[in-house]
């Protein structure tokens, strides 16, 4: 199918299910009689969803007296209602008329008078939280975000999403059996003035004891300690447990990982249940895709978990796409008690960067750690690559060997969708080329990404959007005369770099107009996204507007930067963000659609 039309089915599917979704159906019986609420939007909205009274509106066999004790209800139970917005006073009016031949009509009028404000917040302890010294930090926390202050309007609803805040507060860190022992919302409807208290009883501190495993068959005890990293004696912390089931589930070891407290054991030693179901020792996965920057892509992917003879993970891949024909193999030792693995691999591919068609080989072996914030990889890499441009015969052949230090830092709000955040990488490397003349050279490599959200941090900023930032550089310092492999030089283009342009487009030009790598590189992207509303309201696609720019050359003061704009739109499929846009490339003056899955850095 032509990209284009595909674009525009994607683009206009969606709205129009989801306006189908949402159009609303037609009650088929007549009403007994219709009611009629005058009062202001909050309150006339509560009361159409929530009122008794709505429920008799089909039972045509009312009696007046029946009615009549119904419409007294209705005062009553508009009272209630009313008052769980605040309103302890209203004046409600409640009339009956009947037209003849008419549907009757039951009119409601509210007049909420004056909103009841809270005067006075006491927040108590009791239990250890009340008498230790090390809990006056959580004491203190629990009272700085109780979200209901002096001055604020009460409503029922505030007044329980606070208890449960506190709660929350208290239970998730060191007294996990906390509870509410008593709380009182003391109303003066004369004064409209509300006075809250609220007694939170914290029951004993825990600790963590020993590790409960369930479920382990193939792997040993301590890769599990390694991936949980959960201290017997640390204070008892629910985000520790949970950030500990996450790594346990990511590892690839496991298929589901369930992490609990007992608390039913000693407080000072309580057990830590891990319940594992174990991944199947190898699995391969198959795919197949297509992107605007390689066409077709066929892909194959098998791991093995435990390799006899060394235990380490081994995943290999193949991968076959316009642009790459690529096969690799990675291995990976279990972590160590810092989260540390050694890795080595390798890889052969053949691909076309720039103008020139690339055949590589890659060893690669070294450390890597992971975390949930911060990735670090040190490694020692061999390079050699043959090149060859369409109109040439011989190949250029180049090798080096260089130490590496990499890392990457994400602050993200949410992933695979971030709405706020940044994330930094970057890269240091330095080595010496091979073969028959050996020349030192220094690599450096940088990125950066960011959300920044538009408008007030309320409903408003929803509605404005938010900026996406991309900024990247990089640079190579060796003599003039170095031959480098190309896989270790720069290029620019595609769908994540400059749009506008095709994947590896932007380059060193040289005499005959083919495009290489070159020894430096700067690109950035500046974006606005913006949520598409259907029916008034916020829906999963935006539409964005952007301008990209960068350049490769082989010194600074020739960069030149090539510019792409367009529009384009998102969508935060349940696989990933789903991005297609339609980029003009200023310098090559064309129109090109690109469209990308997911979200990395």
């Amino acid at each position: 199918m032509n990209p284009f039309v595909l674009a525009a089915l994607l683009l206009l599917a969606v709205p129009w299910a989801r306006a189908a979704d949402a159009a609303p159906v037609e009650a088929g019986t007549r009403a007994a009689f219709v009611i009629n609420i005058q009062a202001p939007d909050d309150i006339k909205d509560l009361l159409t969803r929530h009122l008794e009274l709505q429920r008799y509106r089909e039972l045509t066999d009312l009696s007046d007296d029946e009615l009549a004790r119904l419409l007294r209800q209705a005062q009553e139970d508009t009272r209630r209602l009313v008052g769980t917005l605040g309103y302890f006073s209203p004046a409600i009016a409640v009339a009956h008329q009947t037209a003849s031949g008419g549907t009757p009509v039951v009119s409601l009028t509210v007049m909420p008078g004056e909103a009841t404000r809270i005067h006075q917040v006491t927040i108590g302890f009791t239990g250890a939280i009340a008498v230790d010294p090390g809990s006056r930090a959580q004491r203190e926390q629990i009272e700085a975000n109780w979200p209901l202050r002096a001055g604020s309007r009460f409503t029922q609803d505030a007044w329980d999403e606070a208890k449960r805040k506190a709660l929350r507060d208290l239970t998730t860190l060191r007294f996990p059996t906390g509870r509410i022992s008593d709380s009182l919302a003391d109303i003066d409807p004369e004064t409209a003035q509300a006075h809250l208290q609220i007694t939170l009883d914290s029951g004993p501190a825990y600790r963590l004891g020993e590790l409960e495993i369930e479920g382990l068959q193939r792997y040993d005890r301590a890769l599990v300690q390694r991936l949980a990293r959960l201290v017997p004696g640390a204070d008892y912390s629910l985000a520790e447990l949970v950030a500990a089931q996450q790594r346990l589930s990511d590892s690839g070891y496991f298929d589901s990982a369930f992490v609990t407290l007992d608390t039913r054991a000693d407080p000072a030693a309580a057990a830590v249940q891990l319940k594992l179901r174990e991944a199947r020792m190898q699995k391969l996965v198959l795919g197949i895709g297509a992107s605007t920057d390689s066409g077709p892509r066929l892909s194959a992917e098998h791991t093995h978990h435990k390799v006899p003879g060394i235990g380490w993970r081994a995943v290999s891949k193949l991968l076959l796409d316009r642009e790459t024909r690529a096969i690799g193999s990675e291995l990976t030792s279990p972590p160590d008690p810092d989260n540390w693995r050694w890795a080595a691999s390798g890889l052969l591919q053949n691909q076309l960067l720039g103008s020139r068609d690339v055949t590589s080989q890659q060893l690669r072996g070294g450390r890597k750690q992971s975390h949930e914030r911060i990735d670090r990889n040190l490694y020692v890499q061999y390079d050699r690559a043959e090149s060859v441009d369409t109109d040439t015969v011989l190949p250029d052949i180049a090798q080096s060997i260089s130490a590496n230090y990499a890392f990457a830092v994400r602050y993200y709000d949410q992933l695979p969708f971030p709405a706020s955040g940044w994330g930094w990488g970057a890269e240091v490397g330095g080595g010496t080329t091979l073969g028959s003349e050996r020349q030192a050279y220094t690599r450096l490599m940088t990125r950066w990404q960011g959300f920044l959200g538009l408008g007030q941090p309320d409903s408003t900023r929803a509605s404005a959007g938010r900026l996406a930032l991309r900024a990247s550089a990089g640079a190579i310092f060796a003599p003039d005369n170095i031959s480098l492999p190309s896989t270790q030089l720069f290029l620019a283009g595609g769908d994540n770099s400059v749009r506008g342009y095709g994947l590896n487009d932007i380059g060193v030009t040289l005499a005959d107009g083919s495009i290489t790598a070159g020894r430096y590189l700067m690109a950035g992207s500046v974006e606005w996204q913006r949520p598409i509303r259907i029916n008034g309201k916020p829906s999963d696609w935006e539409s964005v507007v952007f301008v990209d720019a960068g350049a490769v050359a082989n010194q600074p003061a020739e960069l030149k930067a090539k510019v792409g704009v367009g529009v384009g739109a998102r969508w935060n499929s349940p696989v990933g963000p789903l991005q297609i846009d339609l980029a003009y490339g200023v310098d090559v003056e064309r129109f090109r659609l690109h469209m990308n899955l997911g979200f990395t850095f």
